[in-house]
């Protein structure tokens, strides 16, 4: 009689994964409860990449959802650079891009051409102030100005192919400069991230380069009216080691001053500073505890200042 009273195993087995789904829904429900994005990916601001696939790539700030476009140029197959542009300014807000030793490599020579800085192809004509004349001396604001066409991803990063160089002209890609901080610091602070990209143990550098076109405090004036002159420019760059990650940023005013010889430890900041001036949140997409620690640190002698 005892051995009739068992349960069946097909009953035993169906009574076991029962059990086990209620305590796996219990758990679930317990650990997630309000904290459902936290614990689910382990990043609350990185970017919702539903529009704009390429956001998630790690040298992308947060995009701003508000007038704005995300324009990706690439070659081959693969990303050049990006950059974000409000077509209500009509101006751009950064670049970002990757560098390496690989991508620093050079086989063609910097682009000159007429015209020498093209309209970018992928920009909306209407999101741009009017279409230049056939010499672009109308209609490119910088021509006239005293400012110069300086690049945010510069062309000196992108020699590694002649397409990518070309890119790097598109009006989407310049803000105005006056020609002693673009010739000088600013030309210097290049120079510098490109060093430490060619670095013996930098498997990868990513950067992101722009300007305060957001505040009017931080703008020194519009071209005719219309191109904002950015008052001060940026840098954020993130550094991969087989070490791991660390950070720095560069802040420089746009000023008529020859800054040529000055270190330029005078500008790193940390990456935290930079979005406190900028508002902006900058490689959103690294896991919230890498980001939290590297965006807060800022040690210049880790990075031979």
């Amino acid at each position: 009689m005892a051995d009739n009273l068992q349960p069946s195993p097909t009953l035993f087995h169906t009574m076991k994964h029962l059990l086990t789904a209620f305590l796996l829904l219990f758990l679930f429900a317990a650990c997630h409860s309000d904290d459902e994005e936290i614990t689910d990916s382990g990043n609350v601001n990185r970017n919702d990449i539903s529009l704009y696939p390429d956001a998630a790539r790690l040298e992308f700030p947060k995009l701003k959802t508000e007038n704005s476009v995300l324009i990706v140029h690439r070659t081959g197959g693969e990303v050049n650079y990006s950059v974000e542009w409000d077509y209500n300014l009509k101006s751009q807000r950064w670049s970002c891009y990757t560098l390496n030793r690989q991508s620093l490599e050079q086989h063609t020579t910097r682009y000159y051409g007429n015209p020498q800085y093209p309209l970018d192809p992928d920009l909306p004509a209407q999101y741009y102030f009017d279409r230049p004349s056939a010499d672009y001396t109308t209609g490119d604001y910088f021509y006239g100005s005293g400012f110069d066409h300086g690049h945010i991803c510069p062309s000196a990063d992108r020699l590694y192919s002649k397409e990518a160089n070309y890119q790097t002209f598109y009006l989407t890609n310049m803000q105005p400069q006056y020609k002693e901080f673009n010739a000088g610091l600013w030309a210097n602070m290049e120079g510098q991230v490109r060093q430490w990209a060619k670095s013996y143990n930098t498997e990868m550098l990513y950067v992101c380069k722009g300007t305060t076109i957001d505040s009017e405090m931080n703008i020194i004036k519009r071209i005719q009216g219309k191109l904002i002159v950015p008052k001060y420019f940026y840098m954020a760059l993130l550094l991969k080691t087989a070490y791991g990650y660390r950070a720095i940023a560069f802040w420089a005013e746009n000023e008529k001053v020859d800054r040529d010889g000055d270190k330029l430890s005078k500008y790193a900041i940390s990456i935290d500073e930079l979005e406190r001036r900028t508002s902006i949140d900058f490689f959103c997409n690294l896991p919230d505890d890498i980001e939290d620690e590297v965006e807060a640190a800022f040690s210049p002698n880790a990075w031979g200042f």
